[in-house]
């Protein structure tokens, strides 16, 4: 009975060390789909940005050439505008924050 009991005993034990290696797995699997996951974030606010960048070269450009191309009234016009859009962002902002 003793031999059976040790038996039972070192299979109780490799139990143990294989469960703790299943959870060691488990957790670094988590982990690479938990760091995937950021970068997955970090990757579409990139993508977020540059589509942003490149609205707001493609919007000052086309202002630019309005201003060029416009009479002075238009660029006071447009001077104004700018102006007033910076003063109401800045109270919204003053408003939610």
């Amino acid at each position: 009975m003793s031999e059976a009991y040790e038996r039972e005993r070192q299979n109780n034990a490799r139990l143990d060390d294989l469960a703790s290696k299943v959870t060691s797995l488990r957790d670094v699997t988590v982990n690479i789909y938990d760091s995937a996951r950021d970068h997955e974030i970090i990757d579409d606010s990139n993508e977020v940005f540059a589509n942003f960048t490149t609205g707001l070269k493609q919007s000052a450009g086309r202002i630019t050439r309005m201003a060029a191309t416009g009479s002075k009234g238009q660029t006071i016009k447009l001077a104004g505008m700018i102006v007033g859009g910076v003063i109401v962002l800045y109270l919204l902002w003053g408003i939610f924050f």
